[in-house]
């Protein structure tokens, strides 16, 4: 048998990158696909054989050591699953171009949090505002513990840095579309020849250009999954008790409160709103939080 790690592909045909270096595509056997409600998905370990006259196939499916996963988009209940064993998210929003909502920002690190996985935060196209704007708008960030890499494809402006952080991880590059994912990927690395979407004009958002998540070899080890662009993010198992663990500096304070259920929306002696009234905790978060906190719990009634 050979170990391998799904690249890309669909339930018929699934492309595996062996650990020998050469890429086969292999077809899931049935008494695989049967035996666990788990779908195969990029990023997933797996033992390939090869049979005589009949191809590769996919004996087995090792076990996960993280998921990346969202709530299914639409009016779907069920959970997607976007990659597989990865070790760290990294959310790219543009400067300009389109022009960023940040409110979106902290679903997508609420999304890692749930995940456990390490998130950075990538502000691409700094070359058309400037790094004091990128800062001004995203630096709350960074004061919570988010490393933020402000960068620019089509200048190289930080992209040195954020490669040393890629290399020999495996990493989900997501973020809305338009920002310039594709194009910081293929700055970073050439060779990936990754495809790149236009800007439309007309409603300001981006052309989706990537479907389906593709997992792609760095020359310099390590792998980055490419996802689609998402319009739609939705929260997959983030119980509504448990959604305040995935803001950093919530999780911080709510020791502090005095009730260990504190919702931190209008509980006495709440820690998390005394800090929300100093300042020490951003407004916008906390209106993120609220928002997400309704969504879970009207989720959590049907």
């Amino acid at each position: 048998m050979t170990k391998g790690v799904v690249l890309h592909g669909t339930g018929g045909a699934w492309h595996v990158q062996c650990e020998h270096g050469d890429a086969v595509v292999a077809a899931l056997r049935g008494k695989v696909k049967h035996a666990s409600d788990v779908k195969l998905a990029v990023g997933d370990q797996v033992m390939l054989t090869q049979d005589a006259g009949s191809g590769w196939a996919i004996d087995e499916v090792l076990e996960r050591k993280s998921v990346l996963s969202r709530r299914e988009p639409g009016r779907a209940r069920g959970e997607r699953t976007i990659a597989a064993n990865v070790d760290q998210v990294i959310v790219v929003f543009a400067l300009r171009e389109p022009e960023p909502h940040v409110a979106m920002l902290d679903r997508f690190l609420v999304i890692a949090e749930s995940n456990a996985l390490t998130a950075r935060v990538i502000v691409n196209k700094v070359d058309l505002a400037g790094d004091e704007e990128a800062r001004s708008l995203f630096g709350a960030y960074e004061s919570i513990g988010y490393p933020l890499h402000i960068t620019s494809a089509r200048t190289g402006h930080g992209l040195e840095i954020l490669r040393q952080q890629l290399q020999g991880r495996t990493s989900a590059i997501t973020g809305p579309s338009g920002v310039g994912k594709s194009s910081l990927m293929n700055a970073l690395y050439p060779g990936l020849s990754l495809r790149v979407g236009e800007i439309s004009a007309s409603v300001n958002k981006g052309r989706h250009t990537t479907v389906g998540a593709f997992l792609h070899p760095l020359p310099d080890g390590g792998f980055v999954v490419d996802t689609p662009g998402l319009r739609e993010i939705g929260l997959w198992g983030v119980p509504s008790r448990g959604l305040d663990e995935c803001f950093p500096e919530m999780r911080a304070l709510k020791e502090e409160c005095r009730f260990a259920d504190c919702s931190h929306l209008a509980e006495p002696d709440c820690a998390v709103r005394e800090a929300l009234q100093r300042g020490a905790i951003s407004s916008t978060r906390y209106e993120s939080y609220q928002k997400l906190l309704s969504e879970a719990l009207e989720s959590e009634r049907f």
